[in-house]
């Protein structure tokens, strides 16, 4: 039965490459549920899929199969002009502040073009543009003075704050973060922190947050799930994954976190061993080369996320429900 809060699940998502060697799975057989005004954030190394599942969810990439099911309708199955239409409701925030803006536009420019490509505003409609441009500067901490300045004359933090008002500006739903303080210094990335958690608080968004702080993500999330090579290893929310981590590879990943501590002795899970390959994906689990617990039938048997307690998910043979 549909929880009536569900507002985006995803259901045997795909997205695959073709490559010289083959085909390379970047998102391989990805389900799950967002619950409006709720956040869930991605975990995973570099190249596991977390951006490729945020951009195929949003149709930036075009998904191989499977379903991404958006207040009850399969936005796969949109033609191009409902899919723009769409585009109002979902919104990202890219990684990198200093690629993800025109730098021949100004600030006003960059936050006002969602409007006029919507059709929310006539390019005419000068007087009603810029009202909205500085209500939005306003609203994320963008000084006015700002309106004709370009993206070359300011620091991350305020390049940042425009990719956030450029995505808010059209007033969405569901907003996928990918990475979106990666780029940024340790203080500047609270302060932006900080305000998505207030504007969430405030206009009622749900996000999609992709990160690689782990620390960041659990003060975040309504719940987590990890990947490994385009892959759902685990499931949960913050207080259990980080409580109790079920799966080799969030051990490992847990055990990394930085404590601050000189005189605190961490035992760090150490990875040895080499990633599988990620083309002409092989059955079997996909750690298991790097997997110090691995037996004969993870090498041979495919595993799919199976509940162990009330609402953590995990996949591997050797955790028993």
């Amino acid at each position: 039965m549909k929880n009536k809060n569900e507002i985006l699940c995803i259901n045997h998502l795909k997205k695959y490459f073709s490559t010289p060697k083959g085909i390379l799975h970047a998102v391989d057989d990805v389900s799950f549920v967002i619950n409006s005004n709720e956040t869930l954030g991605v975990v995973g190394e570099s190249g596991c899929g977390k951006s490729t599942l945020g951009r195929s969810i949003l149709r930036l990439n075009e998904p191989t199969s499977g379903e991404v099911i958006f207040k009850g309708e399969n936005i796969l199955q949109y033609n191009k002009e409902k899919m723009k239409k769409m585009r109002s409701k979902m919104q990202i925030i890219f990684q990198d502040p200093y690629a993800s803006l025109n730098p021949r536009m100004t600030v006003s420019q960059a936050i006002s073009a969602p409007l006029t490509i919507q059709g929310v505003y006539k390019s005419s409609e000068k007087e009603k543009i810029e009202k909205k441009v500085s209500e939005m500067m306003d609203l994320v901490g963008l000084a006015s003075r700002l309106k004709n300045t370009y993206p070359h004359e300011l620091d991350g933090g305020r390049r940042q704050r425009i990719g956030v008002a450029r995505a808010l500006v059209l007033n969405p739903e569901f907003i996928v973060c990918d990475e979106p303080v990666s780029a940024l210094d340790v203080s500047i990335q609270a302060q932006v922190l900080n305000l998505m958690q207030d504007l969430q608080e405030q206009f009622g968004f749900t996000y999609l947050f992709i990160t690689h702080n782990l620390s960041v993500v659990k003060h975040l999330s309504d719940n987590i799930v990890v990947m490994y090579l385009g892959q759902l290893v685990e499931k949960a929310t913050p207080s259990q994954l980080f409580k109790n981590p079920l799966h080799p590879y969030t051990k490992a990943l847990l055990s990394a976190i930085p404590v601050p501590d000189p005189d605190l002795k961490m035992d760090r899970v150490k990875l040895k061993g080499e990633l599988k390959s990620p083309i002409n994906v092989k059955p079997g689990c996909r750690f298991t080369k790097r997997c110090v617990y691995a037996q004969p039938e993870c090498e041979n048997k495919d595993v799919s996320l199976k509940e162990i307690e009330p609402g953590h998910f995990v996949a591997c043979h050797l955790v028993k429900g």
